[in-house]
């Protein structure tokens, strides 16, 4: 199985798509990186304010710190090998390094069976009550 392991800048959540003022390259990744999950490919993304440790263990995000500082980051590796730095890739990058289509669709999503944003009635009907949605 194809490995994409994403090292991004310190940013104030895990996508960095929050707070009033979303960048439009950071959702376009973030969407990316989904796409690319939902075609069975791994991918684990290490956020510098969060997980630094993760840095600080891979050997290349630590040496990318090192010579360029954050300037160096996002630092995007397929199965151990870098294949980006200091630039977010895009969709048709990131497919041919892990060897999908960039055009394939990405499955349908199944409904949802409950949690916060599944259905809003009971299995008997009655309305669900939920304090979140």
């Amino acid at each position: 199985m194809m490995d994409v392991r994403v090292f991004d800048p310190a940013m104030c959540c895990s996508t960095g798509v929050c707070g009033p003022s979303v960048d439009p390259q950071l959702a376009r990744f973030s969407a990316d990186l989904d796409w690319l999950k939902s075609q069975g490919v791994a991918v684990s993304r290490f956020n510098l304010a969060q997980q630094p440790g993760a840095f600080v263990d891979d050997a290349a995000a630590k040496a990318t710190l090192e010579a360029k500082g954050e300037a160096g980051l996002p630092l995007v590796k397929v199965n151990g090998e870098v294949k980006s730095s200091g630039v977010y890739p895009s969709r048709e990058e990131l497919a041919a390094w892990a060897g999908v289509n960039a055009s394939a669709p990405a499955p349908t999503p199944k409904a949802a069976t409950g949690g916060c944003c599944g259905p809003s009635k009971t299995a008997a009907g009655a309305p669900k009550t939920s304090g979140c949605c």
